[in-house]
């Protein structure tokens, strides 16, 4: 592509049109130009040679653009020009001055109006080794700064040769005097920041200044009081006075445990700031005064969630009080209040019409059939614990699903009632509940999912035949202490409930009669368990070894040598005669199990494994092997494993041959004998029988 510019200069006044006559190259005399016609000359020459090597005029050596390098211009023409030339020249020149013969371009640029004061020349810096023959360069802009030199008439502009070079100067940056960043910072800032800091170090932060002591006692930061956790760790004074300070900002207050405040005049210092609470928990609190509790109950209307449990000076009336003062409340927990019966709760239930959690464990007084009537019309609770009220009884409990005198199905002798919206049942420990009482749950909490019913000695597997089979939501069951329950219960109502699957607790402890017989098909059916309780029962190792395979089975593998696993299962088994190291060798086996590469996959690892409590003399191997497996050393439990099977079996070795083997040797003959004489009809160990002599292979002792 041929430069846009001619190789020669036309005059001032001379006309873009007139012919031009094509010779070959011939010697131009040139006259030594100055000034404004040697800079015209020298753009000529820049946009048609490639190179200003040969130029005879060397460059200052402070030109950042020194070197084999070169200039390039885009266009030097006025973009708003109108004129344009017919024909132009681009030639190029050698070292001797000749010029080559011209080419003709069209509509070549003039040169008028180009150089002015302030102008700017698209001219870019171009390195000589980037540049081919008859290719074009791109440029970019590159200012002109007009300077005047001597006595010259006219500013030229000339290129400012170090101005890439010229640093740029940052604004400094000017610090405020006496700058203050805690005190200068928003109030709203503060508290935000404040708000990560626990209750405990918000009271040490107020000591440092009276800034960070107004700010720590604001009332915004104490809208959750919780000082169950910290009341041991200040003074009295000083928890009454957080109290107060945060009274009107307090919503959920927690007291448990807090003797500090059992004083009555703390206690009512306390009681006149907490004007706004929706959560209130004294438990424990057993020297609070029967006055200062009904004041607090009476001045605080939006109560929502109220815990009395274990206080005296609740009574009967002060489950008036609540009824009256409360009508939002909608969890009441009055468990092991023994001033107080069935009939304070009555008022509650009659008077709080958004109750749904009733707490009223070892509560007297649901022998009556007034209270039983009232938690039936409501058919709003969906937690109801009676664990411990011992004097509950069969028809109360009907009469709290069915109401008095239901209407009965003829066919299936169901009553016709609305379902219960119960969720969690706790009859734990109701000595006078039987079977019957129990079994009228069926078909009338489709929406169970927590059933306690242990201590009720007297259930057999037909109360809770029909209830596994009715309720679909069930997720966790407790039967402890139910010696009357067989396994098959557990095979043939349990393993084939519809809740089966998605069944996550169970507890089976102190069930004498159950067994691997009734266990096998729950663990194989149940995979979702995440805890069973079998103390004191009759399984043996096969339970366990099914429990391994089963979280084996359902947990999904990892390749990552960093994942740490969880537990997903947690088994008890004290005091299971059934149970040897064998089955606890197997639970550990599998739980440190690493697999070896397999194709294109690699080694992988377990993600979950089984929590174990089993017998004391071996729960020590177990904790320090879950230990080494929780933090990632597979290899080190692994190891930990085999020394402990080595060492167990060389133990029961030791037993055959060692300590006790004479007396172990002296019941093995007696045993011989009193076979010997029952075949030939001898008397047995008391009688004369004829002693045999002992085979070597005739009794092994493991």
């Amino acid at each position: 592509m041929s430069s846009p510019f001619p190789d020669m200069i036309l005059e001032a006044g001379s006309s873009a049109d007139m012919p031009v006559e094509h010779s070959d190259a011939i010697a131009i005399d040139r006259p030594k130009l100055k000034g404004r016609a040697k800079l015209l000359h020298n753009l000529q020459r820049i946009s048609s040679s490639p190179s200003l090597a040969q130029l005879g005029r060397r460059r200052a050596s402070s030109n950042p653009y020194s070197g084999r390098t070169t200039l390039s211009c885009v266009s030097l023409a006025n973009g708003s020009s109108p004129r344009n030339y017919d024909s132009s020249y681009n030639s190029q020149s050698s070292a001797a001055g000749y010029s080559t013969a011209p080419t003709s371009v069209p509509n070549t640029p003039g040169f008028e109006g180009l150089f002015s004061e302030g102008s700017v020349l698209p001219i870019r810096k171009i390195e000589q080794g980037n540049l081919t023959p008859g290719t074009s360069t791109p440029t970019s802009a590159m200012p002109l700064l007009p300077r005047s030199r001597g006595n010259t008439q006219s500013a030229i502009p000339e290129i400012y040769e170090d101005y890439f070079s010229m640093p740029i100067a940052a604004p400094k940056r000017v610090r405020r005097a006496n700058f203050n960043f805690w005190g200068d910072m928003p109030h709203e800032v503060k508290l935000a920041v404040l708000a990560f800091l626990t209750p405990k170090e918000l009271v040490r932060a107020s000591a440092i200044s009276k800034s960070f002591h107004k700010a720590c006692f604001d009332g915004q930061l104490w809208t959750c009081f919780d000082a169950s956790e910290f009341y041991t760790d200040i003074p009295a004074e000083s928890l009454a006075k957080i109290i107060v300070s945060a009274g009107p900002f307090v919503k959920d207050l927690n007291l448990r445990g807090c003797v500090q405040v059992e004083h009555y005049k703390r206690a009512e210092v306390v009681v006149k700031a907490c004007r706004n609470l929706i959560n209130a928990t004294l438990e424990g609190c057993k020297n609070f005064q029967r006055p200062t509790l009904h004041n607090l109950l009476k001045t605080n209307e939006r109560l929502a969630h109220l815990n009395l449990t274990g206080l005296n000076a609740v009574t009967n009336g002060t489950c008036k009080i609540i009824a009256q003062s409360c009508p939002l409340l909608e969890t009441f927990n009055v468990s092991w209040c023994t001033h107080m019966d069935s009939r304070g709760l009555q008022s509650v239930i009659l008077g709080c019409p958004k109750l749904k959690d009733l707490r009223a464990g070892e509560v007297l007084g649901f022998w009556n059939v007034d209270i039983a009537q009232s938690i039936f019309e409501t058919n709003k609770l969906e937690r109801l614990i009676l664990g411990g009220c011992r004097d509950l009884t069969d028809e109360a409990f009907k009469i709290m699903l069915m109401g008095k005198n239901p209407e009965l199905d003829i066919l299936t002798n169901i009553a016709i009632v609305p379902p219960r919206e119960l969720r969690h049942l706790d009859l734990s420990r109701c000595g006078h509940l039987t079977s019957a009482g129990v079994k009228s749950l069926a078909h009338l909490v489709p929406n169970l999912e927590g059933l306690q019913l242990s201590g009720c000695s007297t259930l057999t597997d037909a109360a809770l035949e029909d209830v596994l089979a009715t309720t679909p939501r069930l997720t966790h069951l407790d039967l402890e202490e139910l010696s009357e329950l067989t396994n098959t219960l557990l095979s043939e109502s349990l393993a084939k409930a519809p809740c089966a699957p998605i069944l996550e607790h169970l507890s089976i402890s102190y069930c004498e009669n159950l067994g691997d017989t009734g266990m096998l098909p729950v663990i194989r059916v149940c995979t979702s368990l995440r805890s069973i309780d079998m103390d004191n029962t009759k399984i043996s190792d096969l339970v366990l070894a099914e429990a391994a395979s089963m979280v084996r089975t359902r947990s999904a593998r990892t390749t990552s040598t960093r994942a740490r696993p969880r537990i997903s299962l947690q088994m008890i088994v004290f005091d299971c005669s059934n149970v040897t190291w064998t089955g606890i060798r197997e639970v550990l086996s599998r739980n440190s199990e690493v697999r070896k590469p397999t194709g294109d996959q690699g080694a992988t690892y377990p993600t979950e494994i089984i929590g174990l409590k089993c017998f004391y003399g071996w729960q020590m191997t177990v904790d320090e092997h879950q230990k080494r497996i929780m933090r990632g050393d597979l290899p080190a439990a692994g190891r930990l494993v085999r020394k402990w099977t080595e060492w167990m079996m060389a133990n029961e070795e030791a037993g055959v041959a060692g300590t006790g083997a004479r007396r172990r040797r002296r019941r093995a003959r007696e045993a011989q004998m009193m076979h010997a004489d029952e075949e030939e009809g001898g008397a047995g160990m008391g009688g004369i029988g004829r002693r045999r002599r002992a085979r070597s292979n005739g009794c092994q002792i493991m």
